[in-house]
């Protein structure tokens, strides 16, 4: 069984950093692919930042440049690095796993809140 724990979220003024960490748990093979979402009061949940097991990353139009998405393999943990935060950056944080033939299997953290305000 695959569990995601996620850390780090906070309340942060507009322009500020932080970085979310997910720590994976369970046996996992490739291709997988580890993201980031978000959900946002009465929004639906959208996709911020992904990272497949061939190397690439991807990531959405509204934090491009301003978060990057990382993992370290030997813990297990993937990160999302969050620079020059907006208050529209305010949401839950998702860590998302899926992998196997088609991403058959699928699993999410329990969430983080990130709050940005002045």
């Amino acid at each position: 069984q695959v569990h995601l724990v996620e850390s780090g979220g906070d309340s942060v003024q507009p322009g500020g950093s932080l970085r979310l960490s997910c720590a994976v748990s369970g046996s996992f093979f490739s291709p997988y692919a580890l993201g980031w979402y978000r959900q946002a009061p009465e929004k639906q949940r959208e996709l911020v930042a992904v990272t497949h097991s061939g190397g690439s990353t991807s990531y959405a139009d509204s934090v491009k440049g301003r978060f990057t998405i990382s993992r370290d393999n030997a813990k297990n943990t993937v990160y999302l690095q969050m620079n020059s935060l907006k208050p529209e950056d305010t949401a839950v944080y998702y860590c998302n796993l899926r992998y196997g033939l088609g991403y058959m299997y699928d699993y999410w953290g329990q969430g983080t809140q990130v709050t940005v305000s002045s």
